[in-house]
């Protein structure tokens, strides 16, 4: 098989890209497969049906999952083996994140025993730091947590005021602080904390549960995800040895800024597993509740909302693995070269930073919708506990939150491609220039009538025109002072993720198509196309919104706009009809 291109990150916004070039949940290889069976047998088997006693916080069950996981081989996939890891891809991780992603509660503990509690470690300790540490974590008998949030440093995590200074006789940091909001705070073992050194220099350090002057604070009373632990950690004089400090003295920002990197990519498939057992409860109960006669799956109105669900999981999978698939061969290509360090892996993944934000920002939010709908099938049933959808929905508002909120998710994905233009890294001024002379000829530009995707292919490509006009406008005018434009900076981000969302969509089924053949593609086609016509015009009104604070006249730029915004309009109600009924005739997301 050829290999794929790699793309560059963000670089979706100003190239075409071919179809063959993304990987697909279609391309799962035998080994992914397996790895996704062991780990969803755990959690149908193992966690499931105790969705209980995880509620009820139990410290002995959960150590006794957390090493069942370990021999599983769910700890530490993407691990190398030398340290106790499975020495898997990026996508093997999703896979087993997409399967915890079912489990009540546990799932968050585990995250975090396999994100941010294991990875600074992973990624920028020395080689006696990884030996110590990593092994343990791997096998489940200890487990991990982070420390960054604190009263007064959230998603300004630079401001933290706990602070790191050397004991006279240089052996010991000792620290003092507080951390808030520590997930596994109960029950680590081992804490990845950051301080400043002499109150300056932000930086790393590996804390052990036992070190003299750390304090556990008691469990905090949660909305949702109650049967995970959330503790603060308070460092009085903390003694911290010498060689536990992380990476190096005033670069904990490198920690902690990639770590989450990672953290926000595999957030998004986590809650494409919350996602896929949402609408497959949904579609239990709507086969089961009559009401005027009839199985409320029967109802138009019922049915509109599966069909929903169903694009929403869609989209949600499919930019996910196109991700991870990305990152997988950008870090094969490395390999290549040798050995790298940890600091030099890490550095691939923040070459991605836009689409892993987005896939943060973009799955939460679907997540959030499908839970909601899930209840509102339900009912009056949705909203109380006896039923799945009311844990469910309490369960999926923190992942909003998470690996920084939407809202600095949204200030980074407009951010970074900023940042990327400027550095030169991606030619983002020179696609700025030639779309002036393209809108006129590419809007015109009639589409392949016999190609069932042709119109959402003209449609993505007026898509990023758009941006790229609003973008010029923006550089004219807002450059200087972005920072403080974060409504413009917001309305930019949601039109990048849209881009993404529509673009990864369009391609898988693209593939399928040119694979498979018109009928057995038809599913992923009309997904496609549902997407399209929901999504197409919010992107369009989004530049409308720009333009109309960047240019009082708006002339100009408004008619180049009304020019791409003229597109052919679908029969929604249909194609909502034929996938909606796929879903129900599987009883289970249908791809």
């Amino acid at each position: 098989m050829p290999k794929r291109k790699i793309a560059q990150g963000g670089a979706f916004l100003i190239h075409d890209v071919d179809c063959e070039d993304v990987f697909t949940p279609e391309q799962f290889s035998a080994e992914h497969k397996l790895v996704y069976k062991a780990a969803i047998e755990f959690v149908t088997k193992e966690l499931i049906p105790q969705a209980a006693q995880i509620e009820a916080k139990d410290p002995a069950s959960v150590r006794r999952w957390m090493r069942t996981c370990g021999e599983l081989g769910l700890n530490a996939a993407d691990l190398p083996e030398e340290f106790g890891g499975e020495g898997l891809d990026k996508i093997s991780a999703c896979l087993i994140t997409e399967a915890m992603g079912n489990a009540p509660s546990f799932d968050v503990s585990h995250s975090c025993q396999t994100g941010i509690g294991t990875l600074p470690i992973a990624y920028f300790g020395t080689d006696a730091q990884k030996r110590k540490y990593l092994p343990k974590l791997a096998s489940g008998e200890w487990i991990g947590a982070y420390c960054l949030t604190e009263p007064g440093a959230g998603s300004d995590a630079l401001n933290a005021q706990t602070t790191a200074t050397l004991s006279e006789d240089g052996q010991f940091y000792l620290l003092n602080g507080e951390k808030i909001y520590i997930t596994n705070g109960a029950w680590a073992d081992v804490f990845t904390v950051f301080a400043k050194v002499d109150g300056e220099h932000f930086t790393g350090f590996i804390c052990e549960k036992d070190f003299e002057g750390l304090t556990v604070g008691a469990e905090e009373d949660k909305m949702g995800i109650k049967g995970s632990s959330t503790t603060s950690v308070v460092f009085k004089n903390c003694k911290v040895p010498r060689e536990n400090l992380l990476y190096e003295i005033g670069k904990g920002h490198h920690i902690a800024f990639n770590v989450l990197n990672i953290g926000r990519y595999k957030l998004g498939a986590g809650t494409l597993g919350g996602a896929k057992i949402a609408l497959a409860e949904a579609l239990d109960y709507a086969a089961q509740r009559e009401q005027f006669g009839r199985k409320i799956n029967q109802f138009g109105m019922i049915r509109e909302k599966i069909a929903r669900m169903t694009v929403q999981i869609y989209m949600m999978e499919t930019l996910c693995y196109r991700l991870a698939g990305t990152i997988d061969d950008k870090l094969a290509a490395l390999y290549e070269h040798g050995e790298p360090t940890g600091a030099q892996l890490a550095r691939v993944i923040a070459g991605y930073s836009i689409e892993c934000a987005i896939a943060k920002v973009f799955s939460s939010e679907a997540l959030d919708f499908v839970v909601d709908e899930t209840v509102q099938i339900f009912g009056g049933a949705g909203y109380i506990a006896e039923y799945p959808a009311e844990r469910m929905y309490r369960d999926s508002r923190i992942n909003r939150i998470f690996e920084g909120t939407n809202e600095i998710n949204r200030l980074v994905i407009t951010g970074n491609l900023v940042k990327s233009a400027m550095a030169g890294k991606l030619d983002l001024m020179g696609a700025l220039a030639a779309v002036q002379k393209q809108v006129p000829s590419e809007a015109e530009a009639k589409p392949d009538a016999d190609d069932p995707l042709a119109p959402q292919e003209d449609q993505l490509t007026r898509c990023k025109q758009a941006f790229l006009l609003v973008t010029g406008r923006v550089a004219d005018t807002l450059l200087a002072t972005l920072q403080n434009e974060q409504e413009v900076v917001g309305l930019m981000a949601d039109m990048i993720i849209r881009i993404y969302v529509l673009e990864s969509g369009l391609l898988r089924a693209r593939k399928q198509l040119q694979k498979k053949g018109a009928a057995k593609a038809e599913l992923f086609v009309n997904a496609v196309k549902i997407c399209f016509a929901e999504v197409f015009p919010e992107t369009i009104n989004r530049a409308r919104g720009i333009i109309a604070y960047t240019d009082q006249a708006q002339k100009r730029h408004s008619a180049q706009l009304d020019r791409l915004a003229h597109v052919p309009v679908e029969d929604i109600i249909t194609l909502k009809r034929t996938v909606a009924e796929r879903t129900i005739k599987r009883k289970r997301y249908p791809f």
